[in-house]
């Protein structure tokens, strides 16, 4: 039994939406400046099929990919009546005046991007379980299709076909590892989660996660990603948190650690320096052994975000 969200029976997952499609470098800003200039309105009108060829000058299936895109990375919102809205990261990244990284430069949009992803159990299963359930060394396609096929087999609320599951395992390696055999020179040039470099193709068709320090990962999205995990354990448990410890930070599925592929080490080195690189939002203690991290009450996560943004050139992933 899988732990976390994924090991619940009333879990939710899905394995569709992208239309075999990773995210691409613009599709977020395009989607951002379609939704402003219409919001309110129906998101079916927004990215109709035929409208939505001339507005994003791509075609059909890439129009349904960029609203699944923009959704899943809080660009964008849509009600339960479907009319949208610009969202949370939308405003941050893109805002005319305020926005941080209108074209997507920054190294710290590109991890901000990864984390939301990749802790999005019912949104982007295959993500969410590849980053905080697969533990072997090198894995290959399968290695993740089967325990999902499985996973599908014991949840009565998910009806995906192997197909499916094999299409997005597919889509997520190609997300990640933009070189590969077959796959479309679009691909090898736009594709954003690839320049993080959290995986690596080692042999034929066996991949394995790049583990350890992320010396590009600024401070302010470990710690806007710090707060993401601490606030769904409160939903959890419906009751405050007064502190997390360093193994659950490091090991829990839906963990920095786990998403970022940190090692104790290196989360280690991350929380002994957050009570300044968070101007004391997060405090750390260490006392008699016992390694914690305690946070205040009220924590703006997105006034830690901007701080990952002073630098304007792209740097390097790790």
């Amino acid at each position: 039994m899988l732990r976390g969200p994924l090991g619940e029976p009333s879990a939710v997952t899905r394995f569709s939406g992208h239309e075999t499609f990773p995210l691409r470098r613009l599709w977020l800003r395009k989607a951002y400046e379609a939704v402003r200039e219409a919001e309110g309105t129906d998101a079916s009108e927004v990215f109709d099929k035929d409208a939505g060829i001339i507005r994003f000058g791509v075609g059909k299936n890439m129009v349904f990919a960029i609203r699944h895109w923009a959704r899943i990375c809080r660009v964008i919102e849509e009600d339960a009546q479907g009319h949208c809205k610009i969202g949370p990261v939308g405003n941050l990244l893109f805002h005319s005046e305020t926005g941080v990284d209108p074209y997507l430069e920054n190294i710290a949009s590109t991890w901000l991007l990864h984390w939301i992803i990749a802790s999005d159990s019912e949104n982007a299963t295959t993500w969410y379980y590849a980053f905080n359930h697969l533990n072997a060394g090198t894995f290959d396609r399968e290695t993740i299709a089967s325990p999902l096929r499985d996973l599908c087999l014991e949840l009565s609320r998910s009806r995906a076909s192997a197909a499916t599951i094999k299409r997005d395992v597919e889509v997520f390696v190609r997300s990640y590892v933009s070189r590969i055999a077959g796959s479309s020179v679009d691909d090898q040039v736009e594709t954003v989660l690839s320049e993080l470099n959290l995986v690596r193709e080692v042999a034929g068709k066996a991949f394995e996660f790049r583990r350890g320090p992320k010396p590009s990962l600024p401070d302010g999205v470990f710690a806007y990603a710090l707060h993401d995990f601490w606030s769904r354990k409160e939903r959890l448990t419906a009751s405050a948190v007064s502190s997390i410890s360093v193994e659950e930070i490091a090991f829990e599925p839906g963990s920095p650690g786990r998403i970022f592929k940190m090692n104790e080490d290196a989360v280690i080195d991350r929380l002994v320096h957050i009570d300044r690189t968070t101007s004391k939002a997060f405090v750390w203690s260490d006392t008699a052994g016992v390694r914690n991290v305690s946070k205040r009450d009220k924590i703006d996560p997105y006034e830690q975000l901007r701080s990952s943004f002073s630098r304007s050139r792209k740097e390097v992933a790790a």
